[in-house]
């Protein structure tokens, strides 16, 4: 609480009172200020994972989640239940491993950019809203927004993170060779940035222990034929490091869980417990530190006339593909 205090008194002596464009707002008190995170969703332990690290959060901050990855349904949920607790200005904090997942889809559902349109969501378009779906249209809403944009790969906390898996599976560092293994994009070009993104968190592995190799990968796991190829790449490296030393220690660089990896690896000798980011005090910290980057940000209103884009034109995105888990 008092880190909160001292960034807002921070943020107010620095502002000045300065006057804010019609579409802005400088930060308000703390009174007003309230959190929305974003997160993937998936069973029961997955979000319990997500709100038992909100609950800490709570202490300090007014804190509802959207789970869904950018469902507008559920962000409007979300939103409508920070205003009836008296927020008008609202901190995203995006709980994505990229920090452009869902970015402009988001500012385009909170009405701060345009794109979506009008809530059109009748009963078959309800009906249609589930499990291979997201809803797209602009919330209601009479708040003002800032938009967090530094993804889990780009967070220095994550680097301990993966130190402290490390440390807990290993036996014998200088035999061992280990394995970060992420979900990845569709597009190569960002799928690099992935690649290399993580790569920097990986380098606390690489300082704080030394292992034979530490290697990242992603598995493009959407993709049928570049997941083919990636498999490819994964087993191959578990497999020659059971054949040099000890077996491959598999760290998954995922929100929570450990996804397919288990399938993917069948009949291979590698070590892993099987836990991702979460749980961990570290992804705490990050969520806090993105809470108090966004209460020192600008805050924007959603517009009062919105461009629809027809291409969304029946309020519902078709999803195929998973990237941020």
């Amino acid at each position: 609480m008092l880190r909160a205090y001292i960034s807002l008194f921070t943020a107010l002596f620095l502002l000045g009172g300065c006057a804010s464009s019609s579409n802005r707002q400088e930060v308000g008190n703390a009174a007003n200020y309230g959190v929305l995170i974003m997160a993937h969703g998936g069973e029961a332990d997955w979000n319990s994972a997500i709100e038992s690290m909100a609950d800490e959060i709570r202490d300090d901050y007014i804190v509802e989640i959207a789970f869904g990855m950018a469902d507008a349904g559920s962000i409007q949920d979300a939103v409508h239940r920070l205003e009836a607790q008296g927020v008008r200005q609202i901190g995203v904090v995006r709980l994505f491993i990229s920090g452009d997942s869902w970015f402009e889809r988001t500012e385009q559902i909170l009405g701060i950019s345009p794109g979506a349109p009008m809530r059109m969501m009748d009963e078959a378009a309800a009906a249609h809203h589930g499990g291979h779906a997201m809803a797209f249209w602009q919330i209601d809403t009479m708040s003002s927004f800032a938009l967090s944009e530094e993804g889990l790969s780009e967070a220095p906390e994550m680097g301990r993170v993966l130190v402290e898996r490390a440390r807990r599976l290993s036996t014998d560092p200088q035999q061992e060779s280990i394995l970060i293994l992420a979900h990845g994009p569709a597009d190569d070009a960002e799928n690099q940035r992935w690649l290399s993104n993580i790569d920097a968190r990986a380098d606390s592995v690489r300082r704080a222990l030394p292992f034979r190799h530490v290697e990242v990968q992603t598995l493009r796991e959407d993709w049928a034929e570049k997941r083919v190829v990636s498999e490819q790449r994964i087993r191959s490296f578990v497999e020659q490091a059971a054949e040099h030393g000890g077996p491959a220690l598999v760290i998954p660089y995922r929100v929570y869980g450990f996804g397919p990896y288990a399938e993917v690896l069948g009949g291979l000798l590698y070590v892993a417990n099987q836990e991702g980011l979460l749980p961990s005090p570290e992804v705490e910290l990050w969520v806090r530190r993105q809470i108090d980057l966004l209460q020192r940000a600008e805050f924007r209103n959603p517009a009062q006339v919105q461009n629809v884009n027809p291409d969304h034109g029946s309020g519902l995105l078709h999803m195929e593909t998973v990237p941020d888990l």
